[in-house]
């Protein structure tokens, strides 16, 4: 029998590809194009949800409430971006019980402090090794699952260098965590390090970001670098604010959508790929639902 645990998923090739969402209708797309994961990402919910960037400024309760959201209707791995677990060891534990309540896979926790950023900008700080192995030990042991993996990211490379990072994802590693994450390396050559260093004994996670600080590459050289895992988590939110910048401005010339149309769905091909017709008819079965004579209504 196979196993179909994200565990067992990361531990086969090829590579897991993981796109970014931040909603149920990016996450019913992704999952309609044939993806097995999808991450849920704190920048995309900061950028969509507050229009505002990556800084720490998104709520624990916000991602709960869009993980629950994006579970109701999609059944795909959810990966969940998790920022700093929101505080110290106490709230990690607090953080992973909601969230694996809420239909995570895994939960990812990164070693910054406050004031946190996006891992592709600059004047990150972080708080001490220790402190992090801490918080890790403290997801694994909140977890109800064995299942649900906790995912250790680590920013060093911006702040104390490659080799700190390196050591701080050893660290974490033996805290417990199931997969490692080290953040922004700035050459391929770091990426292949990473690899060599600690993909033989945890499975390893790569970021792409469109303009970041590491080089894009595609999945399958990710992999042969020893790489289990990849997300290209912004990459949505860049797709759909050009397309919408493009539409509004084109709606502002125009006095109207019709030159937009070719690049647009329309009423019926949106319902019918968010299931408006099933779902419709599925509710008639209910319209005039009778009950049976010899059934109890619960009256004297």
């Amino acid at each position: 029998m196979i196993d179909n645990t994200l565990r067992a998923r990361l531990a086969r090739p090829p590579i897991l590809i993981a796109p970014g969402v931040y909603d149920p209708l990016t996450a019913l797309i992704a999952e309609q194009a044939g993806f097995e994961a999808l991450y849920v990402s704190g920048a995309a919910i900061a950028y969509t949800r507050l229009g505002r960037p990556d800084i720490g400024l998104v709520s624990l309760s916000e991602v709960v409430d869009t993980v629950a959201l994006i579970r109701e209707r999609v059944g795909t791995y959810l990966v969940v971006d998790a920022d700093t677990g929101y505080g110290n060891a106490l709230n990690v534990e607090r953080t992973v019980r909601l969230l694996e309540r809420a239909g995570a896979n895994a939960i990812q926790i990164e070693d910054q402090d406050f004031p946190k950023r996006c891992g592709h900008l600059d004047d990150k700080a972080l708080i001490p090794a220790p402190e992090m192995a801490g918080k890790i030990k403290a997801a694994v042991d909140a977890r109800r699952s064995a299942e649900t993996l906790i995912i250790a990211r680590t920013d060093a490379v911006a702040v104390e260098g490659f080799e700190a990072a390196v050591a701080r994802a050893a660290l974490y590693r033996d805290a417990g965590a199931d997969m490692l994450f080290v953040e922004a390396p700035r050459q391929q050559d770091e990426l292949g390090r990473v690899g060599a260093a600690l993909g033989k004994t945890t499975p390893l996670m790569a970021n792409m970001v469109e303009g970041g600080k590491t080089p894009v590459m595609a999945a399958s050289e990710l992999q042969a670098l020893g790489f289990a895992f990849v997300i290209f988590p912004g990459g949505i939110v860049r797709a759909l604010a050009k397309t919408a910048q493009d539409f509004y401005g084109a709606l502002k010339a125009n006095g109207t959508t019709d030159p937009f149309r070719p690049r647009m769905f329309d009423f019926d091909a949106l319902n019918t790929l968010i299931g408006t017709p099933d779902m419709l008819e599925r509710g008639k079965r209910y319209a005039s639902h009778e009950a049976r004579p010899d059934r109890k209504t619960g009256q004297d």
